[in-house]
């Protein structure tokens, strides 16, 4: 079952997956950094951006490889653009 998570990231575009990637790996840049200097408090939280983050990269992937499915089965059902089929000239 897909969590709710991914669910509402599917509801999103591209545009406003890839500033939530950004965010998220610029929140992870400030819990890394506060790590260092000894100023985090919950360390849980820097797996939790790191799952954000992978969710967002999933669901980008996902669509690339949908997109890339439908451009291809477009081509292939189109008369006369299968291999094999070229006309002599």
């Amino acid at each position: 079952m897909p969590s709710k998570a991914a669910a509402e990231l599917r509801e999103l575009t591209d545009d406003q997956l890839i500033e939530r990637a950004d965010s998220a790996k610029e929140e992870l840049f400030n819990l890394r950094f506060q790590l260092a200097t000894g100023q985090l408090d919950n360390s849980s939280s820097i797996k939790k951006v790191r799952h954000e983050i992978a969710r967002i990269a999933t669901v980008m992937r996902q669509r690339d490889i949908e997109a890339t499915h439908a451009s291809t089965h477009a081509r292939a059902t189109t008369p006369g653009t299968e291999p094999g089929t070229e006309k002599d000239q």
